[in-house]
């Protein structure tokens, strides 16, 4: 019999939880972040079921394991852990852990305000405030992200014909917008986001492949973005971003954001320098801005920056013991 112990440290981004594994990670092969998701995604994935699915977790619960840097570049590296996988980037998970490291002397920065993290979609910066001990706000500056592809048809059982965008901004989303069979975000129901996500996503699946141009490892559709109008007079849009089996975003997704700039940026109705404050479905705030336009591959793209706040739950030691039949975790669907 073998037991495990991982020590982490909770938090929320704007809502949506972050569990941060500063102990017992696994040791891991490669010579770069994207290699250790692949080495993780082989022999690891069993720390990641047991950590975000029940009995520990639950169905929104994502989270981090913290590395050393292997970029020379940057100041602290993790993987991206959560209910629907080991992703490449994750907006509020780079909040919540940047939040968590500093916060907990995690890591010391080599210029002041500011971070450079090495993650499994390449090098992210980010800046943040400190009021005290404590951060209020860290921006993360996103990887160049663009629009993969515009007016797929799919027809959605009880809904009908929808026409969907697919937008990458650290993942690939496929993104509904107000139309003749969807009047907005305001129309459905958490429920009926839940019920509808995954048979869009599995529709747009069978219709489009997208593979990153330059790490072909970030490939498919794995979120679903709801689109409507906002409800705080400071957000220009409102969103609920669905992903795993049965995950509804509580924060407005910061590579979803990243995502719906370049899709805005993309269709002329964002340039460089606009600002676009995103709502959640539970109403908390991300502060997006288009940094730059940028090519990547021959895609037009933008330079998209994104920033919110978390905060610490608490302190939390998980036992992973093979004596429990339920060690590597479940899922009720």
């Amino acid at each position: 019999m073998t037991s495990h112990s991982f020590f982490c440290v909770d938090a929320h981004t704007c809502g949506n939880p972050v569990r941060v594994v500063v102990g017992g990670g696994p040791t891991l092969k490669g010579a770069s972040m994207s290699d250790y998701r692949q080495d993780f995604l082989q022999r690891f994935d069993w720390v990641r079921h047991a950590l975000m699915f029940e009995p520990r977790g639950h169905d929104m619960m994502s989270g981090s394991i913290l590395y050393k840097p292997l970029r020379e570049d940057c100041d602290i590296g993790w993987l991206f852990i959560e209910t629907s996988g080991c992703l490449p980037m994750c907006g509020h998970g780079t909040i919540g852990t940047v939040t968590v490291a500093l916060e907990q002397g995690l890591v010391t920065p080599r210029v002041e305000g500011k971070l450079s993290l090495d993650v499994p979609a390449g090098k992210v910066d980010v800046e943040y405030e400190m009021d005290g001990r404590f951060v209020e706000k860290v921006r993360l500056f996103n990887v160049a992200s663009f629009l993969e592809a515009s007016d797929i048809t799919i027809d959605v059982p009880e809904l009908g014909e929808l026409v969907v965008d697919v937008s990458y901004g650290g993942n690939y989303y496929a993104i509904v917008e107000p139309q003749k069979n969807y009047a907005g975000l305001e129309s459905l129901s958490a429920g009926e986001v839940l019920h509808y996500s995954p048979i869009v996503r599995r529709l747009m699946q069978e219709k489009l492949q997208p593979v990153h141009p330059e790490n072909p490892t970030i490939s498919g559709v794995s979120h679903v973005m709801w689109t409507g109008k906002p409800r705080d007079p400071k957000a220009q849009g409102r969103n609920a971003v669905f992903y795993g089996d049965r995950a509804i975003d509580r924060s407005p997704c910061g590579t979803g954001t990243s995502a719906r700039m370049a899709h805005l940026a993309a269709k002329g109705k964002l340039r460089p320098g606009d600002e676009f404050v995103h709502e959640s479905i539970i109403g908390s705030l991300f502060e997006g801005r288009v940094e730059s336009a940028t090519s990547l591959a021959g895609h037009d793209a933008i330079l998209p920056s994104v920033a919110g706040w978390a905060r610490v739950t608490g302190l939390n030691t998980i036992f992973v013991d093979d004596r429990d039949p339920y060690a590597h975790g479940f899922q009720v669907v």
